[in-house]
């Protein structure tokens, strides 16, 4: 009998607060420090950098914690931005030589073009004596925290590949995009939103539409999130007329029931993606709104950005990815449309067209730097802008028809983005091109160069992250790509 009663005396003992408190301790403090480090870090693993498991990224000290990516869909014209180029001006309204036409494929230009010079002037600024043109003033006073890469080259000069292949690592459609890859591999920092969120402006979707940041072949809870500027910022995030968040609860726990049930037996990993996504929709509809909303900022900074509210404008989703990093959320995608500058109208005209869309973004653009800075959140976030595809020195002919405007073909073999944060030198220029623009002749970056930089601040091995589909071990960068060390601090 006194047996027994230790024994009892012993499990009571272990239930009380008070042993928990003392014993557990240890213990507690683990969870606490995995919960501040992020979900990933909650439970350990065992597993090896050969065998990729997603809960053991990052696989070396990040530089980067997040990522938010401004692309300009269409191809901002690097010649008009960024390449300075006085030789390319004294050769403006002479024909252009066969040496740059023959073997040479483009998307519109027949014939024998005139060369074209720059529609604009450029100046040097900062201390690092920068050349930038005057379509960007806002621009030039941040040209110090900033890399400029003019030796990009790309495979694509239509559009919807091109897109794909900077956003995805392939012209095809049905690879995860860059975001979906990050997400997938190191979640987001805050459990109440996505990983991985888009905001569009420019009036229409990029010419690769929602591929651009779906999730291909990885579970689809990793694909990018687009918020919305007025109405719900999330489309469906409200509940319906007459429903509560409790009935909202209710319904959604009998909705995962039902999934886990299939889930047990068909064994199909979609319907965990499922189920996860149901809950963090149930989730975001307390974090978006809040998030969302430009007007908690103060005024001064509504009026850096050039930010108004109820607008779907770039200058609004600047400040909206300011907020979503500084929440947590590890990649934010804004793009922007309407800078294919053909010169078939003066909306798509270098002189005019392209002065109203560097309008649209300059101010916001170097605004979100400077925030991001101030913040001190620039060390550890990684901005990148830039288009898909560069610009012909050339002007736009079709068929041997020269265009009414000022305009420029689709160019894959040299074109300028640049970098920002994030373990990035400030105030360098890289790689070079010729004295017209035409070749990258130094230092060339391509697509899969810059993803696997990218992939690089943010603590990931571009050749070591892989997926397997269908009997093959997918990565990003497919079978190419390397780190361009000399940009990074």
């Amino acid at each position: 009998m006194d047996l027994y009663n230790e024994s009892q005396k012993r499990k009571l003992e272990f239930t009380t607060r008070r042993h928990f408190l003392k014993k557990c301790s240890t213990g507690l403090g683990g969870i606490a420090l995995a919960s501040l480090m992020g979900p990933q870090y909650m439970f350990g693993s065992n597993n090896t950098v050969e065998s990729f498991d997603p809960g053991r990224l990052p696989h070396f000290l990040p530089k980067a914690k997040r990522v938010i990516y401004l692309h300009m869909a269409g191809a901002p014209s690097q010649l008009e931005l960024f390449d300075y180029k006085p030789e390319l001006q004294k050769l403006h309204g002479l024909d252009c030589p066969q040496s740059l036409l023959e073997g040479k494929r483009f998307a519109f230009i027949q014939g024998v073009p005139k060369m074209l010079g720059p529609q604009f002037n450029f100046k040097q600024y900062g201390q690092s004596g920068t050349y930038v043109s005057d379509a960007l003033p806002h621009f030039s006073e941040i040209v110090d925290d900033v890399a400029i890469i003019k030796s990009m080259h790309t495979d694509e000069f239509n559009h919807a590949p091109a897109q794909l292949l900077l956003q995805t690592g392939s012209a095809r459609s049905g690879r995860p995009s860059i975001g979906a890859w990050v997400t997938y591999g190191l979640g987001s920092e805050n459990e109440n939103l996505p990983g991985y969120m888009v905001l569009v402006s420019g009036g229409k979707n990029p010419s690769a539409g929602k591929n651009a940041w779906g999730s291909g072949f990885l579970p689809s809870e990793y694909q990018g999130v687009q918020c919305r500027n007025s109405g719900d910022p999330i489309l469906y995030v409200s509940n319906p007329n007459g429903m509560s968040r409790d009935i909202r609860k209710k319904s959604l726990e009998a909705i995962n029931e039902i999934n886990r049930s299939e889930y047990k037996e068909f064994n199909d990993d979609e319907t965990l993606s499922r189920i996860a996504q149901y809950e963090m929709a149930f989730k975001m509809q307390v974090s978006v709104p809040d998030v969302m909303d430009i007007s908690k900022e103060p005024e001064y900074i509504r009026e850096m950005y050039g930010a108004k509210q109820g607008e779907a404008s770039f200058a609004n989703n600047c400040l909206l990815a300011r907020r979503l990093v500084e929440q947590g959320v590890r990649f934010v995608q804004l793009y922007h449309w309407g800078w294919d500058m053909h010169g078939d109208s003066k909306a798509t005209s270098l002189n005019e067209g392209l002065k109203t869309k560097c309008g649209e973004v300059d101010q916001p653009m170097a605004a979100l730097v400077k925030d991001l800075k101030q913040r001190g959140l620039l060390d550890d976030t990684l901005v990148v802008w830039g288009g898909e595809f560069g610009r012909t020195p050339m002007r736009e002919n079709r068929g041997g028809r020269i265009m009414p405007y000022y305009g420029r073909d689709h160019h894959t073999e040299a074109y300028s983005i640049w970098m920002a944060g994030g373990g990035v030198k400030g105030g360098i220029s890289y790689g070079e091109t010729d004295e017209i623009g035409y070749y990258g002749i130094k230092d060339r970056v391509h697509i899969h160069d810059l993803q696997a930089t990218i992939l690089n601040q943010l603590g990931i091995n571009h050749e070591k992250f892989t997926y397997n589909f269908q009997g093959r071990d997918f990565r990003l960068t497919d079978v190419h790509g390397h780190v361009v060390k000399d940009l990074l601090i």
